[in-house]
């Protein structure tokens, strides 16, 4: 049983690396349907004029998490940050006028997303115990108050 999840991690981690990589062409060449999606965004946001940064932000969050996510020791802060810009993804499609399906192509956008978020989680559940192992080694460097701590 142990090999199994250890193929569907890994299987996973090729899935989400696959699609970040996939639309990093789009994202980070300019293509004018990336840019006019996250131009939707950042209007929307009232950040006009922000859209490449914007942009170039997102493919490079998912750039990283695409590394992290073949890396082992890595892979739950590869996964965490996966569902971090899915849950940002998912959240636009569904709240800004940017709706499920902005390319009228059936929501295919809005479908890999969810299927991204839903694989993340999948690798946070089965990783879980390296990533508790990850916050006992590294919690005494984060800078929180030690009454916080306690609890």
């Amino acid at each position: 049983m142990a090999r199994i999840r250890e193929w569907l991690v890994w299987a996973l981690c090729a899935w989400i690396a696959f699609i970040f990589v996939w639309y990093l062409q789009f994202k980070f060449t300019g293509d004018d349907g990336s840019v006019v999606l996250f131009t939707t965004l950042t209007d929307w946001l009232g950040l006009h004029g922000h859209e490449k940064a914007m942009r170039i932000g997102t493919g490079t969050a998912e750039l990283i998490a695409s590394i992290l996510l073949f890396d082992r020791p890595l892979q739950v802060l590869g996964a965490l940050l996966s569902l971090g810009i899915m849950s940002g993804a998912i959240f636009f499609h569904l709240a800004s006028p940017l709706g499920v399906d902005p390319y009228g192509d059936g929501g295919v956008l809005f479908k890999q997303a969810c299927s991204v978020w839903v694989a993340s989680l999948v690798i946070l559940f089965i990783r879980r115990e390296s990533g508790f192992a990850l916050i006992e080694r590294y919690l005494p460097f984060l800078p929180i108050p030690a009454r916080l701590r306690a609890l």
